[in-house]
């Protein structure tokens, strides 16, 4: 396992959080994707379950890495199903990890912005927002299809400066995909992390490549910190 330094937070002037499996538990994402999608499509189809499963998970491969794979107009179209309606069957299973309030909160009376950056829908994020306090300490939340382009893409990071007016060299981010750690990176992005335990209910993955921790009392700023 890769020693995580601590991070050197007088050199950070932004912070960029994802926000499906990073600030909030990817449980939930994981149960409406793998079961409740393919139940509800099997129903509407006549199929039995798992090849219901086999034919939806199939479809997910094939756009899997752009902004399309988060698109759930996209989804409904290509499904025959209501994608928003259906999540809001399971939204009692969207939840915060724990110690991410505390670290937003810091980051929030340090006078650091943070802005969340997602690749969710517009309808994920304002249901998310809605049902969870982490809004409440966020300086904006943008998600990847108003730029068009998704995290994963060397063609998002540019588009992300220019919107948000940040220098990669002063900038975090926290984030549980290594394809998007990876693009930020190539980007110049300096402090990255990878989140190692996006869903409390599968085992951590660390990271082979980027500094992971397993939850955000390990990104705490020193007590008093504060943008100078």
């Amino acid at each position: 396992m890769i020693p995580v330094p601590p991070l050197p937070w007088p050199a950070i002037q932004t912070v960029l959080l994802d926000m499906d499996g990073t600030l909030l538990d990817l449980h939930f994402d994981n149960v409406f994707f793998q079961e409740t999608v393919p139940q509800a499509y099997a129903n509407k189809n006549g199929l039995d379950l798992e090849s219901a499963r086999t034919a939806v998970l199939a479809a997910y491969q094939q756009d899997r890495g752009t902004l399309a794979w988060y698109d759930l107009d996209h989804w409904s179209r290509l499904l025959g199903l209501d994608i928003p309606l259906l999540k809001e069957e399971v939204a009692h299973l969207i939840q915060v990890h724990p110690h991410v309030l505390p670290f937003l909160a810091a980051v929030q009376a340090s006078g650091r912005p943070a802005y969340l950056v997602t690749n969710a829908h517009a309808h994920s994020l304002q249901m998310k927002l809605a049902r969870t306090p982490i809004g409440r300490f966020l300086t904006a939340a943008l998600t990847s299809h108003e730029l068009g382009k998704a995290k994963e893409e060397a063609e998002f990071w540019p588009l992300l400066e220019r919107r948000l007016g940040f220098d990669p060299a002063t900038t975090l981010l926290v984030d549980d995909s290594e394809p998007v750690l990876g693009a930020a990176q190539a980007y110049g992005i300096a402090h990255l992390r990878h989140m190692a335990n996006p869903s409390s209910r599968l085992p951590p993955q660390r990271s082979d490549h980027f500094f992971s921790v397993l939850d955000f009392r390990e990104l705490a700023l020193p007590v008093g910190e504060s943008l100078g």
